[in-house]
């Protein structure tokens, strides 16, 4: 991430007067003075309160009140004399402990992250920087569906014909690989789609972290130079998969044991699961670290280790979250096309390809998947953004190399 000097520190320290350990009441006109009280009965507390809480002389000061704030990783201190309750505050003040709060120069505080920080964090870069994220998410959905709807259509058109019982081996033939055909093409458009949309997303999100704005031209920038490697992690990563499976499913498929095949498959997806979640940080570790592909391998590997249940139960938790946007953004525009083009449930329940060939039964759907997905895509790719960063602040200090990206200057070294 490049550095961009210039930005001010959330918050001001206190001045040398108002820190602990300062001569505080120097600063303060001397009380008049007052007569001689009798021993153990003071007129002043045996402690000041501290500045900007001085009572006026000749009285006698009001115990202080805890001050909550909003600082992480703040515990109570012990009640002193003159105190009542636990205090917070910077650090070093009397009876206050705990660290100040972190810096937020962009949507998430430079510290460890909680979950609802992540999500929050994803959504915040959505709703913040707009301009940059839906353009291209509409942009690449909108290309897909296009693609999508142009291929399903003629698909449905050969296996309208294969349907007939006029139609001979050889039109069955013809319909099963136009049908192949036209998936593939459709999964390789989503594939390329997919690939463009989490490069170029990874870096408006990297920006955000620092409070900074991208535009589209901006992150096509950045990322091209990494677009060829990281199709090729994800083609890697998609045929490492297929060749667990070969050897761990073939070898009772070719033997014809069923119960040897079975095995195959119940070991063959805990763990495609395992080294999915083991590398699902080799994307951004890619994009943001200009690494090569297997490094970028290790380096997720390495972000990982040890919190993978962590990382498992945040992914699996925005799985769900985009699953449900998309099903209830989605499922009005499928019965739109049903019941206004497809001849209604009969003809969905008899399975007449006939009444499903048709332009609007195909387009109305493809819009609310185009919907769904400009606004799930970024929400996806945020949260493995916002993980990779939470992971590189938690084991290699990368709050201090973004605060001076930011332009904090001496963060960490002054109490932030």
């Amino acid at each position: 991430m490049n550095d961009s000097p210039g930005w001010a520190s959330p918050g001001s320290s206190p001045s040398d007067s108002e820190r602990p350990g300062t001569d505080g009441s120097a600063q303060q006109p001397a009380p008049p003075a007052q007569p001689a009280q009798p021993a153990g009965d003071p007129k002043w507390s045996a402690e000041q309160p501290p500045p900007g809480q001085w009572s006026n002389p000749g009285t006698t000061p009001a115990a202080p009140q805890p001050q909550p704030t909003a600082g992480w990783g703040q515990q109570p201190g012990t009640p002193q004399a003159g105190q009542y309750g636990p205090q917070y505050g910077y650090p070093g003040a009397p009876g206050q402990w705990g660290q100040p709060p972190a810096a937020k120069p962009g949507v998430i505080p430079l510290r460890p992250l909680g979950l609802g920080e992540i999500l929050d964090g994803a959504v915040a870069t959505m709703r913040t920087h707009w301009r940059a994220v839906l353009p291209i998410t509409l942009v690449v959905a909108t290309v897909v569906q296009v693609i999508s709807v142009i291929a399903q259509k003629f698909m449905l058109d050969d296996l309208a014909i294969s349907a007939s019982p006029d139609a001979g081996p050889e039109e069955f033939i013809d319909a099963i690989g136009s049908t192949i055909g036209a998936t593939a093409v459709v999964q390789f458009i989503q594939f390329l789609g997919t690939i463009v949309v989490t490069a170029m997303l990874t870096m408006v999100f990297s920006r955000a972290v620092l409070g900074q704005h991208s535009s589209v031209s901006d992150a096509w920038r950045e990322s091209r130079p990494q677009l060829l490697r990281l199709i090729g992690l994800t083609l890697l990563m998609a045929l490492g998969a297929v060749l667990l499976g070969a050897v761990l499913i073939l070898p009772g498929l070719l033997t014809e044991t069923a119960a040897l095949a079975v095995l195959g498959g119940v070991v063959w997806l805990p763990l495609l699961l395992w080294l999915g979640i083991k590398f699902t940080l080799a994307s951004p570790a890619l994009m943001l670290e200009k690494s090569t592909v297997f490094k970028a391998f290790a380096r997720s590997s390495k972000l990982v280790k040890g919190t993978w249940w962590r990382i498992f139960g945040i992914t699996l938790l925005t799985i769900i979250i985009a699953g449900f946007i998309s099903a209830v953004i989605v499922m009005p525009f499928q019965f739109l096309g049903i019941f206004a083009f497809s001849g209604g449930l009969d003809a969905l329940a008899n399975g007449s390809a006939a009444d499903m060939n048709n332009w609007g039964a195909l387009i109305a759907p493809a819009i609310g998947l185009i919907i769904a997905q400009t606004i799930v895509m970024p929400f996806q790719s945020g949260v493995t953004v916002l993980l990779y960063v939470d992971q590189r602040i938690r084991r290699e200090g990368l709050d201090l190399e973004l605060a001076r990206a930011a332009g904090l200057e001496n963060y960490g070294t002054t109490g932030g």
